[in-house]
Parts: C-alpha cells; structure tokens; sequence
C-alpha cells in the first residue's frame, strides 16, 4: 500500500501528474481542481494516495489531504461509484461539504458535481448517511444534549464528519467540544476542530 508520494512534480497533465522520488516516476491520478490545487511544475510536492489494484491494472490516486483519501475510499464502496465519480465530487465540494450533504440527506448538493446524476447521489446518501450518522451515540456527553429529539446538534453533525474521516471517537468530541461555540455552525466547527487535529493538538 502506498500512503502518499513525496517529490518533485515532474509534469502536469489533465486528469494525471507525474511525481518523481528519487529519480522514479510515479504517475497519480488526480481530478482538474485537485491538481490545480497543487504547486507549480518543478516544486516540492506531497501527495497522499489511494492505491487500487483491479483486473484493469492498478493505479493510484492522489490527494492533497487525508481527509480526501479516507473520503475517496468511503464514496467508492458505494455500489456504482468507482474512482472516477467519487473523484468528480472531491472535485467539486470540499470533504466537509460532502460529509454535511450527506448528513443532512441533501443529493441535490451531490449531483451538481460533473457527472453526477440525481440517481447517483440519492444512491450515496442512502448507502452513506447510516455509516455516517451517529446520533444518540453521545448521551454521556451534556455538552451535545442540548438537540432536539431527532435533530442532531452541529456538534454532533460536526462530530460525525470527523468520524467518518477517520478520526477515533474519543479525538473527535474533544476536538469539537474544543472549538464549538453554542452558535457555531456545523461547517465552522469542523474546520476549526480539522485544523486543531492536524497540528496535533490532541
């Protein structure tokens, strides 16, 4: 398995770049706005990786964050979504925003991604918001009690999107709890507690 590419971007193609280590290309797929997310041909570049191995061959895809490749992978055990969609919404919508329409049922937000049909996102939330949705899982904290009965909490949207992330449970409330205002919007809170987790605040 390999986690990510650290290197030189060597070239720059349209839906692919070339990463050399070491004086090795490594050829990572990427979606348009990822890669114009990335540094300038010639420049130091990390990228994190989804390696798949199919009876096509194999490949890697690349990320800019982890956030993106644990996503990646979640919109791809969907039934009918293979690399290239799941690529397309990544591309289209930040892990956050895809983690939120889901939560909140919302496929119309998903199918405005290129080539993402109306189907094709109803078909994501629906195998997706179970996976995602944990509410009723924090009675013991007081802090997220305060939601009306069926209608989760920003917090506890916002601690769901970091669950399903990837982040541990116990990281996830104290990273909300963290950086929550009683007002604060669910979106607000999960980029707040993302940027609190990456420099290992916890």
């Amino acid at each position: 398995m390999i986690a990510y590419v650290k290197g030189t971007l060597a070239f720059v193609y349209e839906n692919t770049v070339v990463v050399d280590v070491a004086g090795v290309g490594y050829l990572v797929n990427a979606a348009p706005a990822t890669i114009a997310r990335m540094p300038a041909r010639g420049a130091d570049v990390q990228i994190f990786t989804y390696f798949q191995s199919n009876d096509n061959g194999q490949s890697l895809h690349g990320f800019l964050t982890q956030e993106e490749v644990r996503l990646f992978t979640l919109l791809i055990s969907v039934s009918g979504i293979g690399p290239k969609v799941a690529s397309s919404i990544l591309g289209a919508m930040s892990p956050q925003q895809i983690i939120l329409a889901i939560i909140a049922e919302d496929a119309i937000a998903l199918s405005k991604a290129p080539g993402v049909g109306k189907k094709t996102a109803q078909r994501v939330v629906l195998e997706l918001r179970d996976k995602i949705k944990t509410e009723g899982s924090f009675e013991d904290a007081p802090t997220f009690s305060s939601a009306q009965k069926g209608k989760p909490s920003p917090k506890q949207d916002a601690t769901d999107a970091l669950l399903a992330l990837g982040y541990g449970r116990a990281e996830a409330v104290q990273a909300v709890l963290e950086v929550a205002d009683d007002d604060s919007a669910a979106d607000a809170i999960i980029k707040l507690a993302l940027k609190k987790l990456a420099k290992g605040a916890f």
